[in-house]
Protein backbone atom coordinates (compact mmCIF):
# COMPACT_ATOMS: atom_id res chain seq x y z
CA UNK A 1 0.00 0.00 0.00
CA UNK A 2 1.90 3.77 -1.03
CA UNK A 3 0.79 5.30 1.93
CA UNK A 4 2.75 2.49 4.30
CA UNK A 5 5.88 2.89 2.64
CA UNK A 6 8.79 4.19 4.17
CA UNK A 7 11.40 6.20 2.61
CA UNK A 8 13.68 3.74 1.64
CA UNK A 9 12.21 2.64 -1.86
CA UNK A 10 12.25 6.24 -2.78
CA UNK A 11 16.06 6.52 -2.15
CA UNK A 12 17.60 5.46 -5.66
CA UNK A 13 14.79 7.45 -7.37
CA UNK A 14 15.74 10.48 -5.65
CA UNK A 15 19.15 9.90 -5.61
CA UNK A 16 19.09 9.56 -9.60
CA UNK A 17 17.43 12.67 -9.86
CA UNK A 18 19.65 14.71 -8.15
CA UNK A 19 21.56 18.09 -9.61
CA UNK A 20 23.45 20.74 -8.85
CA UNK A 21 24.22 23.29 -11.06
CA UNK A 22 28.21 24.69 -10.90
CA UNK A 23 29.22 28.10 -10.28
CA UNK A 24 31.32 28.38 -13.79
CA UNK A 25 28.53 26.36 -15.62
CA UNK A 26 28.81 23.35 -17.65
CA UNK A 27 26.64 19.88 -16.84
CA UNK A 28 25.22 19.67 -13.25
CA UNK A 29 26.91 17.50 -10.94
CA UNK A 30 24.82 14.33 -10.31
CA UNK A 31 26.72 13.00 -7.50
CA UNK A 32 27.12 14.62 -3.45
CA UNK A 33 30.55 14.81 -2.09
CA UNK A 34 28.89 12.74 0.87
CA UNK A 35 25.72 11.32 1.73
CA UNK A 36 24.10 10.89 5.84
CA UNK A 37 21.21 8.88 6.34
CA UNK A 38 19.96 6.82 9.23
CA UNK A 39 18.84 3.14 10.05
CA UNK A 40 16.44 3.52 7.55
CA UNK A 41 18.48 3.73 4.69
CA UNK A 42 21.06 0.99 5.59
CA UNK A 43 19.90 -1.71 3.24
CA UNK A 44 22.20 -3.63 0.76
CA UNK A 45 19.99 -2.50 -1.86
CA UNK A 46 21.17 1.52 -0.96
CA UNK A 47 24.53 0.70 -0.34
CA UNK A 48 24.86 -1.60 -3.71
CA UNK A 49 23.83 1.60 -5.52
CA UNK A 50 26.37 4.11 -3.90
CA UNK A 51 29.48 1.87 -4.62
CA UNK A 52 29.38 1.75 -8.14
CA UNK A 53 29.61 6.01 -8.16
CA UNK A 54 32.06 6.25 -5.56
CA UNK A 55 29.23 7.95 -3.46
CA UNK A 56 30.59 8.01 0.40
CA UNK A 57 28.37 7.75 3.40
CA UNK A 58 27.65 7.74 7.10
CA UNK A 59 24.83 5.42 7.44
CA UNK A 60 24.94 3.37 10.37
CA UNK A 61 24.40 -0.65 9.87
CA UNK A 62 21.16 -1.95 11.70
CA UNK A 63 21.35 -4.10 14.29
CA UNK A 64 19.94 -7.28 12.65
CA UNK A 65 21.65 -6.84 9.17
CA UNK A 66 24.88 -6.84 11.54
CA UNK A 67 23.92 -10.12 13.62
CA UNK A 68 22.86 -11.72 9.95
CA UNK A 69 26.58 -10.39 8.52
CA UNK A 70 28.07 -11.95 11.49
CA UNK A 71 26.32 -15.07 11.46
CA UNK A 72 27.81 -15.77 8.09
CA UNK A 73 31.20 -15.56 8.89
CA UNK A 74 33.98 -14.46 6.01
CA UNK A 75 31.20 -14.53 3.51
CA UNK A 76 28.98 -12.39 5.17
CA UNK A 77 31.90 -9.28 3.51
CA UNK A 78 32.95 -6.20 5.79
CA UNK A 79 31.62 -4.23 8.29
CA UNK A 80 30.03 -0.56 6.77
CA UNK A 81 32.11 1.91 7.20
CA UNK A 82 30.44 4.82 9.87
CA UNK A 83 32.03 7.78 11.00
CA UNK A 84 30.29 9.10 14.43
CA UNK A 85 31.56 12.45 14.30
CA UNK A 86 29.95 12.81 11.15
CA UNK A 87 26.68 11.49 12.33
CA UNK A 88 26.37 13.36 14.99
CA UNK A 89 25.50 16.80 12.34
CA UNK A 90 22.58 14.90 11.66
CA UNK A 91 21.06 16.54 13.83
CA UNK A 92 21.08 19.83 12.67
CA UNK A 93 19.37 19.00 9.66
CA UNK A 94 16.27 17.23 11.56
CA UNK A 95 15.97 20.90 13.60
CA UNK A 96 16.20 22.72 10.65
CA UNK A 97 13.69 20.47 9.22
CA UNK A 98 11.45 20.44 12.67
CA UNK A 99 12.01 24.12 12.52
CA UNK A 100 10.52 24.76 9.56
CA UNK A 101 7.50 22.41 9.92
CA UNK A 102 6.92 25.04 12.59
CA UNK A 103 5.35 27.62 9.75
CA UNK A 104 1.78 25.90 8.72
CA UNK A 105 2.31 26.82 5.38
CA UNK A 106 5.55 24.41 5.29
CA UNK A 107 4.41 21.77 7.41
CA UNK A 108 0.78 21.17 5.33
CA UNK A 109 2.16 21.48 1.88
CA UNK A 110 -0.76 22.60 0.10
CA UNK A 111 0.76 24.80 -2.44
CA UNK A 112 0.11 23.08 -5.93
CA UNK A 113 3.12 24.28 -7.68
CA UNK A 114 6.31 23.17 -7.15
CA UNK A 115 8.14 26.83 -7.41
CA UNK A 116 5.40 27.79 -5.47
CA UNK A 117 6.08 25.86 -2.34
CA UNK A 118 9.94 26.46 -2.94
CA UNK A 119 9.46 30.16 -2.54
CA UNK A 120 7.53 29.26 0.67
CA UNK A 121 10.60 27.41 2.34
CA UNK A 122 12.60 29.66 1.50
CA UNK A 123 10.97 32.40 2.77
CA UNK A 124 10.42 30.54 6.11
CA UNK A 125 14.24 29.72 5.82
CA UNK A 126 15.01 33.22 5.72
CA UNK A 127 12.78 34.18 8.59
CA UNK A 128 14.23 31.32 10.50
CA UNK A 129 17.56 32.74 9.88
CA UNK A 130 16.45 36.60 11.14
CA UNK A 131 15.28 35.52 14.32
CA UNK A 132 17.27 36.55 17.33
CA UNK A 133 19.06 33.74 19.16
CA UNK A 134 18.56 31.58 16.08
CA UNK A 135 20.33 27.96 16.17
CA UNK A 136 18.86 25.75 13.93
CA UNK A 137 20.83 26.97 10.88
Amino acid sequence: MPGQWGDTPQFIPVMERIRVGRLGGGHPRTRPDHLGGDKAYSSRRNRRHLRPREIKHTIPEAKNQRTNRQARGSKGGRPAGFDKTIYKRRNEVERTINALNNFRAVATRFDKRAYVFHGTVTLASIRLWLRPGCRVL
